[in-house]
């Protein structure tokens, strides 16, 4: 019982070591954004508007703030860790600030609007998503997507960045 007991143990000593190393990952892989970046964002309805966004880290390094301008509107985003996991919080111009969940896949950064947020389609419009496709960040360009739920319907959003500073 001893041994059984004792290697449960190394397990979720492991398995939670694990989940703080691809977590501390997700804030690292968002830290390559520093920066500002620009580019053409392209809506489901088929416009096309201008975007940038700045990344600065604040804090001593812990906290990561974007400001994002969508065709002229401005907005914010912060990225920090908290408990050992990636926190984004998103105060959007739709009038809330959902918060995310992150899982890092292939080379990419992905978002997930967290499951108690209280934002509920029918009643709130808020951004549901949001992926970033860091595959070419080092080559300076960035592919942004994202999920809205605007009016009780999903929209889309897919934004191509560039480095310009």
């Amino acid at each position: 019982m001893k041994i059984v007991t004792g290697m449960l143990t190394v397990g979720l000593g492991w398995l939670t070591a694990t989940a703080f190393a691809a977590d501390q990952s997700a804030f690292d892989q968002m830290k390559q954004m520093e920066g500002s970046w620009a580019g053409m964002l392209t809506r489901s309805t088929g416009e096309v508007v201008e975007t940038r966004s700045t990344f600065r880290l604040i804090s001593d390094g812990n906290t990561m703030v974007e400001t994002l301008v969508e065709d002229g509107v401005e907005m914010l985003t912060t990225y920090s860790e908290q408990d050992g996991k990636l926190k984004v919080t998103h105060y959007c111009s739709l009038g809330t600030e959902p918060e995310f969940t992150a899982s890092i896949q292939e080379g990419s950064v992905d978002l997930q609007l967290v499951a108690d947020s209280g934002l509920h389609a029918e009643h709130h419009n808020y951004v549901s998503s949001m992926n970033y496709n860091l595959s070419e960040v080092e080559s300076g360009a960035v592919v942004v997507s994202s999920t809205i739920m605007n009016g009780g319907a999903m929209e889309s959003n897919r934004a191509v960045i560039s480095r310009v500073e």
